[in-house]
C-alpha cells in the first residue's frame, strides 16, 4: 500500500476531493479532469470490478482495515488518510460512508458499438436532478435495459449523487452523452430502433398495449422534470407512450415511471 497521511486541508495531494458539494463546480470540472467521484465502500468496489482505474483513494484510519484488501490490489495508486473532522473540511460534508476514490472516467464508447445487439435503450432528456438520474440507472441496470443515452443538457452519470443513488449499477449499463437534440434520435432509427416518448399526449398508447407488440428493438425517451418532454422532441419520435393512473393521479416521478415502463416494455422472447 502507498498511505499518505496529511493534516492541511489545503494539500495539494487531495485536490480531487475538494467542495464536492459545489454541484455546479464539480459538474463541469470532473468531466474537463477526466475524473469522478466513487462514494462508499460499496461502490468504489463496483467501479474497480467494472474494470476502471483509481486515481487516489481517500479515507479516514478507522476504515483503512476494511480497504486493506482493495488498497493492496493496487499498490501505486496513494490512499490518503486524515482524521474525520479534516476530511469534512476538505469535501464540504461528514464522510460517514466509508471511503471515497478518485477514479479516471473510462473512455466514451461509439455509440455504434453501444447499439450493437441492443434490443432496450432508454433515452434521458435534459433530467437535471442528479438523483433521478441514478435512480433510473438502478432501474435500467435491473429491468433489462442494455444503453442509456443522455441529452447534452442531462445531469452527468457519473456525479457522486448519481454514483451513489444508482448503488453502483451506472458503471453496470453502457451510456454515451448525444451532442445534437434531438437530431440525434434519427440515430437510433437508423438502427432500427422504434423511437417511444413516455409522454402523456392525446394520442399516447397504454404501455401495455405496446408491449404486447414486443417490438424488436425500443428506444424509450423520459423527459425532464417538471416542464415534460419538448416539442421537438415528440415531433422527432415514432410514438408516445403512457403508463395509465388511477384515482385522480396524472403522473408519477420519472424515475418511478422509468421503472414501470422498463418492466412492462421489457423484450418478451
Amino acid at each position: 500500500m502507498t498511505i499518505h497521511y496529511f493534516e492541511s486541508a489545503a494539500d495539494p495531494r487531495v485536490a480531487d476531493y475538494t467542495q464536492l458539494t459545489d454541484v455546479h463546480l464539480r459538474k463541469l470540472r470532473e468531466p474537463a479532469e477526466g475524473m469522478y467521484i466513487a462514494e462508499s465502500s460499496r461502490v468504489l468496489r463496483r467501479a474497480l470490478a467494472a474494470g476502471h482505474q483509481p486515481r487516489s483513494f481517500f479515507l479516514a484510519e478507522k476504515w483503512l482495515e476494511d480497504l486493506r484488501d482493495v488498497l493492496d490490489a493496487y499498490p501505486q495508486v496513494p490512499a490518503f488518510i486524515g482524521s474525520a473532522a479534516l476530511l469534512e473540511d476538505i469535501t464540504g460534508f461528514h464522510l460517514h460512508r466509508g471511503a471515497m476514490a478518485a477514479m479516471q472516467r473510462p473512455a466514451p464508447v461509439p455509440l455504434p458499438e453501444l447499439l450493437a445487439g441492443a434490443r432496450r435503450v432508454a433515452v434521458l432528456e435534459d433530467i437535471v436532478d442528479h438523483t433521478n438520474v441514478g435512480a433510473i440507472f438502478r432501474s435500467a441496470a435491473a429491468l433489462d435495459i442494455d444503453a442509456v443515452l443522455v441529452s447534452p443538457r442531462c445531469g452527468d452519470p457519473l456525479y457522486r449523487r448519481s454514483v451513489r443513488v444508482s448503488m453502483g449499477t451506472v458503471f453496470q449499463v453502457p451510456w454515451a452523452r448525444l451532442t445534437t437534440w434531438p437530431e440525434d434520435l434519427h440515430l437510433l432509427k437508423e438502427h432500427g430502433f422504434t423511437v417511444a416518448a413516455l409522454e402523456l399526449t392525446d394520442d399516447a398508447q397504454d404501455v401495455d398495449a405496446v408491449a404486447a407488440r414486443n417490438p424488436g428493438k425500443l428506444a424509450l425517451v423520459l423527459g425532464t422534470e417538471g416542464a415534460g418532454m419538448s416539442a421537438g422532441t415528440l415531433a422527432a419520435v415514432d410514438i408516445a407512450v403512457k403508463i395509465p393512473m388511477r384515482n385522480g393521479v396524472d403522473s408519477l416521478n420519472v424515475a418511478a415511471a422509468s421503472a414501470v415502463a422498463f418492466w412492462e416494455l421489457r423484450p418478451r422472447d
